[in-house]
């Protein structure tokens, strides 16, 4: 499985490198139009808010980025010196400008991250190394399968704060939409670089999507 050369590594950048975003309540671009959006104030108002909503949101996502983080190191500690090295720390570089995102979050709407922080740290790295030791397709067979999990769970998300109130949500909603498209990028390059050659490839990704599904559920609640 060769690794695309050149310009075809290259990922789609997210909003916050591509351009800067109109300041709405709670966030403001960095100056200079950096790789990030920042908090206008370090808190958000929590009045009107569904909160245990919000909560559950937002400490299952900077769990799941926290662990996809993991994920790609992992992976790079076998393959970063091969020729998909590069793709991989391109798809890395993404994650971890989402767990730096959410990190945010956290602060701004007061959110307690889940007690299961330390068990997804070594949790993740040992899936990323694992299946890179399957070899590239091997690799990028666990990036397809995590990825779609999660694409489908921030879908879900989305669904959730638009029938709440998608104004209300609007920010939120934005970094979720955008999130959520990077994360489907991942997937379609996972395909793209073979995953589906792997060995055992349909029960590789439904094992990996069952421990995806729990991760999720034990996230949201503890």
């Amino acid at each position: 499985m060769a690794a695309a050369a050149g310009p075809a590594l290259a990922l789609r950048c997210s909003p916050w490198q591509r351009r800067p975003l109109r300041c709405g309540p709670g966030l403001r671009p960095v100056p200079g139009g950096g790789a990030s959006l920042r908090l206008c104030s370090r808190r958000v108002a929590q009045g009107g808010i569904n909160k245990p909503v919000v909560d559950r949101i937002i400490r299952v996502d900077h769990a799941g980025e926290y662990g996809a983080n993991r994920i790609y190191a992992g992976q790079m500690a076998v393959l970063g010196r091969s020729s998909v090295g590069p793709v991989i720390q391109q798809m890395w570089n993404q994650e971890k400008d989402h767990l730096k995102k959410f990190n945010e979050l956290m602060v701004a709407y007061r959110v307690r991250p889940t007690v299961l922080l330390p068990f997804w740290n070594v949790a993740g790295f040992v899936l990323g190394a694992g299946s890179a030791l399957l070899g590239k397709k091997g690799a990028m067979a666990c990036t397809v399968a995590v990825e779609e999990s999660i694409s489908e769970h921030y879908n879900n998300q989305i669904r959730t704060l638009i029938e709440e109130d998608p104004e209300k949500y609007k920010e939120l909603l934005q970094v979720i939409k955008q999130f959520r498209d990077d994360e489907q990028e991942h997937h379609d390059i996972g395909l793209e670089h073979d995953a589906e050659a792997t060995p055992a490839y349909s029960v590789l990704k439904t094992a990996i999507q069952l421990g995806c599904k729990a991760a999720i559920f034990l996230s949201e609640r503890i």
